[in-house]
């Protein structure tokens, strides 16, 4: 918070007239990274905090998840569309640069249900807008992550549901959170694939949530999976299968990936999360990994039984533990919205409580960073 509060000082937004959406929504010219705003601000709402955001620099817009809502908003943060009636959990954001779509993790936990929400953003146009009724908003059911949500890893026949107090639940997996649109992991280019990360509990009893878990999703041919969601009766329409299911060893985190990015101009992949508490490991808030090397078969260690898949190493950068080998960065607010724009820049999100008019509210805060690889933090706010 240090940081993004020193950022905001002395900053002037540029004028609302200079940055207001083009007529139809994508105009097909990119803003700049130097063109945008130093600061973005979300709103305050009467939801839960901020999950993560995504920018579209073609139509000039910004696009807020509060968990229970999704807001919509021009760079000078002017609200153009809200869509709520969510009453699951809806995190991380991140736009396909093919159609501007929007595409963000949901999760009904209770129902065994998780899917991709995936928001058409030119047909949200006023507040109050229903993700069931107004046809905004249709779903992609992911099959794989509610087969390690559920797994029975105790073998007593029962299901011991949304714990960590448990053996259950394959790898740690509780749902999903990041996502993000980059190359083929192992790439640095050809056609953008939808890479969606799981969420993983924090027990500090057990060994096997050691990884983050990466699915790889070629979503080209989801339309015949899209459906209209109804949280009454969820559907089951999605792939069985991901593209491919990668493991990153990062040591313990909380809920895993809270914010998946990709760099294009590194090819890196960044995961942000919650840091965990295992005291042998060093809990580090951001983890990168280089999207330039393949993942490979090798021992997803720390399980019940011997499992191999493939995995993929963290970048031999950032800080480093050496008696787990882990390496990563320190990072204030980035689980809370973490958005790259272009040139190596990114959004970093701070979320806070107010209150108006005697409710209480949650905000947004974005401020404008560029990466520097620095340590312990490896952004600066830009100047």
């Amino acid at each position: 918070m240090r940081v993004l509060a020193a950022a905001l000082a002395g900053l002037v937004l540029p004028a609302a007239a200079a940055l207001a959406p083009s007529p139809g929504g994508r105009p097909g010219r990119s803003i700049l990274p130097a063109e945008l705003p130093r600061v973005l601000s979300g709103g305050a709402w009467p939801t839960s905090h901020v999950q993560g955001l995504a920018v579209d620099r073609e139509a000039g817009v910004v696009y807020y998840s509060f968990t229970q809502l999704l807001v919509k908003t021009d760079l000078a943060g002017a609200v153009l569309g809200t869509v709520t009636g969510l009453t699951g959990h809806l995190g991380d954001l991140t736009l396909d640069p093919r159609d501007g779509r929007v595409h963000g993790s949901l999760e009904y936990k209770a129902q065994e249900a998780f899917y991709v929400a995936v928001f058409d953003g030119a047909r949200i146009d006023r507040v109050g807008m229903d993700a069931e009724a107004d046809g905004v908003m249709t779903t992609v059911h992911l099959a794989e992550v509610v087969e390690d949500f559920t797994a029975d890893m105790d073998g007593d026949g029962v299901f011991d549901g949304d714990t960590a107090a448990t053996a259950d639940h394959r790898y740690g997996c509780s749902g999903i959170d990041g996502v993000a649109f980059g190359p083929r992991l192992g790439s640095r280019g050809g056609e953008p694939v939808l890479v969606v990360a799981y969420g993983v509990y924090g027990d500090v009893g057990r060994e096997d949530n050691d990884h983050q878990v990466l699915l790889e999703y070629d979503v080209s041919g989801w339309s015949r999976w899209e459906r209209p969601l109804s949280q009454d009766a969820p559907h089951r329409s999605g792939p069985s299968r991901p593209d491919r299911k990668v493991f990153v060893p990062t040591g313990n985190t909380r809920f895993g990936v809270q914010n998946l990015a990709h760099d294009e101009r590194s090819g890196s992949w960044l995961m942000a999360v919650y840091p965990g508490s295992k005291p042998h490991l060093p809990n580090y808030s951001l983890y990168v990994v280089d999207g330039s090397v393949e993942p490979r078969d090798g021992q997803v260690v720390g399980q019940p039984e011997a499992e191999r898949g493939l995995v993929l190493p963290l970048a031999p950068a950032g800080l480093h533990h050496e008696p787990s080998g882990i390496r990563g960065y320190e990072l204030e607010d980035g689980g809370y919205g973490l958005a790259p724009v272009g040139d190596g820049c990114f959004y970093l999100v701070r979320g806070r409580e107010v209150v108006e008019d005697g409710v209480l509210k949650q905000d947004a805060t974005a401020v404008l960073h560029r990466w520097t690889g620095e340590l312990p933090i490896p952004f600066a706010p830009v100047p």
